[in-house]
């Protein structure tokens, strides 16, 4: 069992600790909060050993080898940068970093530290339902673009309506529709297409300074894909990657619960419809595969490939913030 520490405990990681115990895989022994009382009931409940309101007692005195990470977005880097330094692998939620010098340097300390490993926990692209869209992908005789769709209503809009700043709405901590779903829309067009050549942002901002919905187009060397996300609005919109007659069709960008391949004589068939009991069990079970044998030919293969995909997944999310002149606080010290 791979011992477990998190930091955050807000419903994203009450998702991950009902993960990990469907897995088997791991053990969950350490909490860390700001607020005492938070650690010890989060704790209570899931059966960890030891809480921490001290981030620095957390990674020098807590019981585990791998930390997953599931604070505000803007404060990733901190902890990700001191768990690497204290030697704990990480799983850190997407997106993992806010800028381009942030994985950079993240990428510098892994090089120092061969034995630790990083995770982006991007779900969407571990699940069985994206097994199968890279697969009838490689099958099709031409690809001529995609557009990708996720869009769903933030309960936490109606507090930004009401006056107030939640965190996933503010640039302090480096929210946004870009940040927050949009990234389930750049990982499913980067894992399938690679790095576009261009790519603009044409984002809607709200009271707070940060993007509630947008579109970005990225361009490729023969085609075009679009993604369109928002957490402002809601949207019933299939997305879709386009052969010459026939297509593929995905009930959701960011969930992936339905695909449809549908030919040139409109026939459909279902291609993928793999529900988990839980979102994050598919990626829980890649990134446990990876801890327990690093050095399996087939396991090294993928923990690079993910590596690679989040640096890719940084950049141009990071290009198309800069293109939609979106800055969060702090970010140009």
């Amino acid at each position: 069992m791979i011992k477990l520490g998190i930091i955050g405990t807000n419903w994203i990681t009450q998702q991950f600790i009902d993960a990990i115990k469907l897995s088997r895989k791991f053990d969950l022994t350490s909490v860390y909060s700001r607020h005492d009382q938070t650690a010890k009931t989060f704790a209570a409940k899931n059966g960890a050993q030891e809480t921490f309101t001290d981030l620095n007692a957390f990674f020098t005195k807590g019981q585990f080898e791998t930390v997953y990470i599931a604070s505000p977005n803007s404060l990733h880097f901190e902890q990700a940068q001191m768990a690497i330094q204290h030697g704990k692998n990480v799983i850190v939620e997407k997106p993992a970093f806010s800028t381009q010098k942030q994985m950079a340097k993240i990428q510098a300390l892994l090089d120092e530290n061969p034995q630790v490993l990083y995770f982006e926990a991007a779900r969407n692209i571990h699940t069985e339902n994206f097994h199968a869209i890279e697969k009838k992908l490689g099958q099709l005789k031409t690809v001529q673009g995609a557009e990708f769709t996720y869009s769903k209503y933030s309960s936490r809009y109606d507090l930004v309506l009401e006056g107030e700043e939640p965190n996933v709405f503010s640039l302090k901590y480096a929210g946004g529709a870009l940040q927050d779903l949009g990234v389930y829309t750049v990982y499913d067009a980067v894992a399938l297409f690679g790095m576009p050549e261009e790519a603009a942002y044409y984002s809607q901002l709200i009271r707070t300074g940060v993007d509630g919905k947008g579109t970005a187009i990225l361009q490729y060397p023969e085609y075009n894909v679009t993604l369109n996300f928002s957490k402002i609005t809601n949207s019933d919109m299939t997305s879709e990657i386009y052969g010459l007659k026939d297509l593929i069709e995905i009930d959701d960008a960011g969930e992936i619960n339905a695909v449809i391949y549908i030919d040139d004589d409109r026939n459909k068939q279902v291609i993928g419809n793999t529900i988990d009991e839980n979102p994050m069990l598919p990626e829980v079970e890649d990134f446990a595969r990876v801890i327990n044998d690093p050095k399996n030919p087939q396991n090294k293969h993928d923990y690079d490939y993910w590596r690679q995909l989040s640096v890719y997944v940084n950049k141009l999310i990071y290009n198309l913030r800069q293109d939609a002149h979106i800055s969060f606080v702090g970010e140009k010290k």
